[in-house]
């Protein structure tokens, strides 16, 4: 049995690109390592913000912010999306001056970002903290609960009537005359086309066919409270990056922002550092002063991946026909579902409504002749 076209790698990116492929009657296969959606698209903080968006990304995170917020409708089934303002926070001249640079450059790509008082934050969200001097204000943010993620998309990936192969390492793939070959450990999987949305893995999925594209294995902390009264309605973060704040309906803090703990792709998240968790714990506090009541319950690390220039690498893989990437999107969680459905558009023969992120630019220019 051939197939259409076989996904590598089965998280957002993967999922999305499946999906939709399948519902343009597209014959499709999606092999995973583990699990559906539980690498890094399973154990993010689930943030879904403009505010720590790439400039470049902005016009595509927004619509990818729209297909979140209508997930019961294109996906079929909850992922526990709450859509609420959103406010970044300066409490410094320095952050200040960080923040109106970056809110003015998000603002320009579409962001419907304004920098407001301390006062007008606390007007907006009555929990912050008096020591803030300027926010930038986004009514277009939200969370969702990555946890639900993965069931939501293995039920949409079932009644679109993509063969799913979970708990399924590839091992290798390897052109044919009429495709591609996959190696498993269930045997030879074979496709017309394939997709490699691995995440992190995309660097060794890429060494498969020869292509050597660098891809750095971010290794990010985050902690959630226990259950506590509600201290906040908004999602909170900072002018630096360094906070991603919001609280779950059901009472549940998640603390995150990037800071860093031990591991790698091979091995995955291997130890927290306490330090900088104290370090991001007591950030959320700073911003949230209420948050001082509350009693961590948890902490784990996620994995993401970044290129070179922390723009994706998405689209068709120079040299090898009918192969594509898709994956390394900063701030994927974001971004991730509209940037897959616009490669499906390619696969599908759609004219894409954006451009797509070839690989061509990371890669080393050829010899000239």
């Amino acid at each position: 049995m051939i197939h259409d076209l076989a996904v590598i790698g089965g998280g957002i990116h993967g999922a999305t690109v499946a999906l939709f492929a399948a519902r343009g009657g597209m014959k499709v296969t999606l092999i995973e390592r583990g699990p559906l959606c539980r690498e890094a698209s399973g154990v993010n903080a689930g943030t879904l913000t403009m505010q720590m968006t790439r400039v470049a990304l902005i016009p595509y995170a927004l619509r990818a912010h729209a297909m979140w917020a209508s997930a019961r409708e294109w996906l079929g089934h909850d992922v526990g999306v709450t859509v609420c303002d959103g406010l970044s926070l300066a409490f410094t001249e320095q952050e200040e001056e960080l923040l109106s640079f970056r809110a003015g450059k998000r603002r320009e790509a579409g962001a419907p970002i304004e920098l407001i008082s301390g006062a007008q934050a606390r007007q907006v969200e009555p929990g912050v903290s008096e020591k803030v001097r300027l926010a930038g204000y986004c009514k277009v943010d939200g969370f969702a609960n990555a946890y639900l993620t993965g069931l939501a998309y293995r039920r949409a990936l079932i009644e679109a009537g993509v063969s799913l192969k979970e708990n399924t390492p590839a091992s290798g793939v390897t052109r044919e005359d009429n495709g591609f070959a996959i190696a498993t450990p269930d045997g030879t999987v074979r496709a017309r086309r394939i997709v490699l949305a691995g995440g992190v893995w995309i660097e060794p999925m890429l060494a498969w066919l020869g292509i050597h594209l660098p891809i750095k294995t971010l290794i990010n902390q985050l902690v959630v409270t226990e259950r506590v009264q509600p201290v906040m309605r908004t999602v909170v973060g900072i002018a630096n990056g360094l906070l991603s704040l919001k609280q779950y309906p059901h009472g549940t803090v998640v603390i995150g922002g990037g800071w860093q703990g031990l591991g790698d792709r091979e091995r995955g998240g291997v130890e927290l550092l306490p330090d900088r968790i104290i370090g991001n714990v007591r950030l959320a506090c700073h911003a949230i002063p209420a948050l001082t009541a509350a009693r961590v319950a948890r902490a784990w690390a996620g994995l993401e991946a970044e290129t070179a220039d922390a723009l994706p690498a998405a689209g068709p893989i120079p040299g090898i026909p009918d192969a594509y990437v898709c994956g390394s999107v900063h701030s994927g969680y974001t971004s991730g579902p509209y940037i897959a459905r616009l490669l499906a558009d390619r696969l599908l023969e759609r004219a894409p409504e954006l451009p797509l992120f070839p690989i061509d630019r990371l890669l080393p220019a050829s010899p000239a002749l």
